[in-house]
């Protein structure tokens, strides 16, 4: 029996060598094919990150869709997702591929679908792949490289020097390089680590070498997996910020002058202020459901329209590539901005943070104290449970039938359900509670005025619902 392949909410992704195998690969590069044929697409793009057997599986892909007769600009080296990405764009390509599980555990690999734009494909057209799946490729055999090469079926792209030569057309690195410090920077074994080391060669790097197995630790860029970045800064005071990207360097985490983590919701609100209130730019905001509502407090406050997603990137992606967005973003560190393509890119918003503090002489304290005169100070805080399969039914079928009533002494005074069920407690706390769409965890988050209320509102719903 075919082993199901199901697309989460940022694309399939599975344990290698487990459920993520050349077959399997090569039954949804099938199902890619078709997908493309169908709709009379010619060219694809195909890049891979620092996780073990990159190179394979994209190899893999290729020759899969160099049977189809469609031509693949491969990566020459390891690259991010927002490489790939612009690579679509800038080869004039119908597709792009990405081999990555993105801030999943090293053990894992995926396959994220990009679309003719630049950004994620939107849900319709990945539920038409997923459709296609075969539950064995029908080839046979599969042409080598050397034959698709001679055919002109595999070009090598240069994915990263596109990149980089895009970002500095686009960027006053020249200001950032003189007045925004020193940054420490953090890979996490991650694809990023090549660009930010040509473009901040001054920074001090931390994770910035080939390592697949990345110590047995996720490379997601959220506090307790950025412990030595943290560490970093404290102990050097030249250091003005700490940047961090996931593997696929599409996610980011930022850090103070002091050391402090700076969340996806407070770049957010940063982000949103300093293309708002200093470029003079316009546009919708758009964000998705776990995100902060001071993100709406601030387009209120600017007069911007805003809207609430699902959670998971491509929703946004969709949006932005339909009407005129200023900022979209989500929970766990995927950002986007106009004027770029409509991609999480962690490296671009860390510079376009950069970019704030070195014309305005402000350091990145100084970026969220402004954000707080603006809309009130606050803190946000996520646990993910690891807990039987049983018991995440039990927790959902509870929201579900709306059976809580205050997770000790915070009263649920409203619930809101677009994408899991946020808990209002009053006064702007509340919690929400989520499944992952991409790995087997239950996610609970808290906002508040402070992070020890966050962690108390945390333990007291994790003591209610378990």
């Amino acid at each position: 029996m075919a082993t199901p392949i199901k697309f989460g909410t940022d694309g399939w992704r599975a344990i290698i060598a487990d459920d993520y195998t050349v077959d399997n690969v090569m039954r949804v590069a099938e199902a890619t094919a078709l997908y493309m044929k169908k709709h009379k697409m010619k060219s694809a793009v195909i890049g891979y990150d620092c996780r073990f057997g990159g190179l394979l599986f994209t190899e893999t892909t290729a020759r899969v869709l160099g049977a189809y007769g469609i031509k693949c600009h491969v990566s020459t080296s390891f690259v991010s997702t927002p490489m790939v990405s612009l690579g679509v764009v800038k080869t004039k390509s119908q597709i792009g591929v990405v081999i990555t599980a993105s801030h999943n555990p090293p053990s894992y690999n995926g396959f994220k679908l990009k679309a003719h734009y630049g950004g994620p494909m939107v849900p319709s057209g990945i539920a038409e792949v997923e459709a296609l799946i075969p539950d064995v490729c029908s080839l046979n055999t599969l042409p080598t490289v050397r034959e698709l090469v001679a055919k002109k079926l595999i070009v090598d792209a240069d994915l990263e020097t596109m990149y980089l030569r895009h970002v500095r057309k686009n960027f006053d690195m020249k200001a950032i390089k003189q007045n925004a410090g020193r940054i420490a920077y953090d890979a996490m074994y991650g694809a990023g680590q090549s660009a930010v080391r040509k473009l901040l060669p001054r920074s001090v790097f931390l994770h910035c070498d080939l390592n697949p197995g990345m110590h047995g630790q996720a490379p997601e860029p959220i506090h307790r997996n950025l412990q030595l970045l943290s560490d970093t800064i404290k102990k050097n005071p030249k250091i003005t910020g700490g940047l961090a990207n996931d593997g696929d360097a599409d996610r980011i985490g930022m850090y103070d002058e002091d050391g402090n983590f700076v969340d996806s919701h407070h770049l957010l609100l940063i982000l949103l202020l300093y293309l708002y209130k200093y470029k003079n730019m316009r546009g919708k905001v758009v964000f998705t459901f776990s995100v902060t509502d001071k993100l709406k407090k601030m387009a209120e406050k600017f007069g911007l329209p805003y809207e609430i997603t699902k959670v998971g990137f491509k929703y946004i992606a969709e949006i932005m590539t339909q009407e005129d967005v200023l900022v979209g973003g989500e929970e766990s560190g995927g950002l986007a901005v106009k004027g770029h393509i409509p991609e999480r890119d962690g490296i671009w918003m860390g510079l376009l943070v950069f970019e704030f503090m070195a014309k305005t002489g402000k350091t990145v304290k100084g970026l969220v104290q402004e954000v707080y005169d603006e809309v009130g100070a606050f803190a946000f805080e996520r646990d993910d449970l690891h807990i039987t399969e049983a018991q995440k039914q039990a927790v959902i079928a509870a929201c579900q039938a709306r059976s809580y009533k205050a997770f000790g002494d915070y009263k649920i005074q409203g619930m809101e359900d677009l994408d899991g069920w946020k808990f209002l407690l009053g006064n702007e706390k509340w919690v929400m509670i989520r499944a992952s769409g991409t790995e087997p965890v239950l996610r609970v988050y808290a906002q508040s005025g402070s992070l020890a209320e966050c962690r108390q509102m945390l333990d007291a719903t994790r003591a209610a619902i378990l």
